[in-house]
């Protein structure tokens, strides 16, 4: 049996909003570990229950936060957009004992990941060395894994017109990306902000030191089967053994079990 509250408000001195988290976890248990969740440009913590709910269903606390570009809240974007979602996610792992205070479940700080989706991607990736804008590596020594799901690549010449002007972040440096991740990719996720094709969401596999594993799926577009949620409208290659195939590998790496794939995807690490 899960149990999932929302919203709970984690302090954000300064913040535009309050800073409102869904948390899920198991019933039962303790020591629990921990998955910090960042969802997809314009999503919010309602989102992508495919993969929080198995999740949770599956020992894990998940701790969902919405970012300031929700389209629930209606904010205009900022060049800090991307900053301020990383933020987010630090002031959740400085007040881990609110998580556990309402979840009513100690929690094992030694078993800290974080995963995101899309720009969510990025910015876990952030927690995990990635580097934006030229900026500094700022790896969190609180985060012992990570999964990127569809994570844009390389900025400059490999995104479009349309992508350079209205989303100046996107500018990812993954050489000090050392912390160990799980890359998830569609191999027909065609992103519209790039000229490159699909390849483009490997980058973070591709061009970040070991140790890295690179799941890629077959016939998945940019919502890798439907898991930014169970009634998603941007769901284009609606797909449930996909997402099953996903839930699979992504709980095995969070766990540090072995993955196995099937006719579905294909894994390779390095």
């Amino acid at each position: 049996m899960l149990i999932s509250i929302k919203p709970v408000v984690v302090p954000a001195p300064g913040r535009a909003t309050p800073l409102r988290v869904r948390i899920s976890g198991p019933a039962e248990g303790r020591d629990l570990p921990v998955v910090l969740f960042s969802h997809g440009f314009g999503s919010s913590l309602d989102g992508y229950g495919p993969l929080a709910d198995h999740w949770s269903d599956h020992g894990f606390v998940v701790v969902q936060p919405t970012h300031l570009d929700s389209r629930t809240l209606g904010l205009p974007l900022t060049p800090d957009t991307w900053r301020t979602r990383v933020d987010d996610l630090r002031r959740i792992l400085d007040h881990l004992d609110l998580v556990e205070e309402v979840l009513g479940r100690s929690l094992d700080r030694g078993r800290v990941a974080v995963a995101g989706h899309s720009f969510g991607g990025q910015t876990a990736g952030v927690l995990l060395g990635l580097r934006v804008l030229g900026g500094a590596s700022q790896p969190d020594p609180r985060i012992s894994r990570g999964v990127l799901l569809a994570t844009a690549g390389l900025g400059g010449d490999d995104l479009t017109a349309y992508a350079q002007s209205q989303f100046p972040w996107m500018q990812p440096d993954f050489t000090d990306l050392t912390t160990p991740a799980l890359v998830v990719a569609g191999d027909q996720d065609d992103s519209p902000l790039s000229v490159r094709g699909p390849d483009w969401l490997t980058d973070a596999y591709h061009l970040s030191p070991p140790p890295k594993t690179l799941l890629t799926v077959f016939g998945a577009e940019h919502s890798l089967g439907g898991i930014p949620g169970y009634e998603a409208r941007e769901t284009t290659d609606e797909s449930p053994p996909r997402v099953a195939l996903i839930q699979r590998v992504t709980t095995a790496y969070l766990r540090g079990e072995p993955l196995v794939t099937d006719d579905l995807g294909r894994l390779e690490s390095r």
